[in-house]
Formats: C-alpha cells, structure tokens, sequence
C-alpha cells in the first residue's frame, strides 16, 4: 500500500503547479481523499477533502476558487490543480487516503511560491 504525491517545485506568484496523488495497492473508491500542507514553522492545514463516494468535496477558505481537485479512477490518482499561487503557499504538500479504520500518507512534495 503506498501514496506517491509529485508536481511540486518552484514557481512565480500568480503561476500553476498540478500536483498528483498516486495509489498501489488499493483504490481510491472507498476512501475519502485529503490534501494537506505544512509550511515551516506551522501546523499542518487541510487543503481540501473529496470521496468518489458520495461526491463529497470541500476547500480551506484560503485555496477556495484557486485550487480544484479532479481524479482520474483508471490511473488510481487524485490531482490538485493549484492556480493564482501566491508565496503563502509555499509548503509541503501531502495528500492522505482515509477510512474510519485507517489512514494512509504520502510523503510529500514541496511546492515554493517566489514572490
């Protein structure tokens, strides 16, 4: 069982970065699917929350209208669109699987916002 986030680096303010979420072995469908990032110095922040299941989807009030969450099911992955970034969104970026009996992390990917 393992997540695999990529499509972190460094970009200008105002620029685009897609970050993406990769599962082996198991599958996306019976899990609710989290984006989370830690900037230095501070606690790690949900970024948004989506389940295939019940179509659920919500984003922190600080991405919202800038940030979009899409999945591909026949590739296992979840995507996080990340437009008009702005340098108080640098951080390290984690996406999590979860159920009421487990949660599973990847490690991360950095993304870095020049102002």
């Amino acid at each position: 069982v393992q997540l695999a986030e990529s499509g972190g680096g460094l970009v200008q303010a105002g620029g685009s970065l897609r970050l993406s979420c990769a599962a082996s072995g198991f599958t996306f469908d019976d899990y609710a699917v989290a984006w989370f990032r830690q900037a230095p110095g501070k606690e790690r922040e949900g970024v948004s929350y989506f389940t295939h299941r019940n179509g659920s989807l919500y984003y922190a009030d600080s991405v919202k209208g800038r940030f979009t969450v899409s999945s591909d099911r026949a590739r296992n992955t979840v995507y996080l669109q990340m437009n008009s970034l702005k340098p108080e969104d640098t951080a390290v970026y984690y996406c999590s699987a979860q159920t009421v009996l487990t949660t599973y992390w990847g490690p991360g990917t950095q993304v870095t916002v020049s102002s």
